[in-house]
């Protein structure tokens, strides 16, 4: 069974830095992409940020140059890097992984088969 586990979200400040972590287990995952989301109180959830197999790395427009999404595929882990938060990036972070990406599946929710339970991360101003 597929187990996704998020840590390293918590309090910060505005300008702070957080990494988050996502650890998987109960399967082998070649081939998968692995994508970070968020959902803030009240709203949807949204794409943050995606890694393929390959490493091809995709972001939302916005977040680009201040997170980056990177995996250690001996780990089974994968990562993001938020960096400059800002109060706006509160949320519930949420890991997950699609066994089959295809085209631009990526920034999807439901071409994801599997998701962490999330860490939320508030940022202060």
């Amino acid at each position: 069974q597929v187990q996704l586990v998020e840590s390293g979200g918590g309090l910060v400040q505005a300008g702070g830095s957080l990494k988050l972590s996502c650890a998987a287990s109960g399967h082998t995952f070649n081939g998968y992409a692995m994508g970070w989301f968020r959902q803030a109180p009240g709203k949807e959830r949204e794409f943050v940020a995606a890694i393929r197999w390959g490493g091809v790395q995709y972001y939302t427009g916005s977040l680009k140059g201040r997170f980056t999404i990177s995996r250690d595929i001996a780990k089974n882990t994968v990562y993001l890097q938020m960096n400059s938060l800002k109060p706006e990036d509160t949320a519930n972070y949420y890991c997950a992984a699609d066994p089959n990406p295809s085209g631009d599946s990526y920034y999807n929710a439901p071409s994801y088969d599997y998701w962490g339970q999330g860490t939320q991360v508030t940022v202060s101003s």
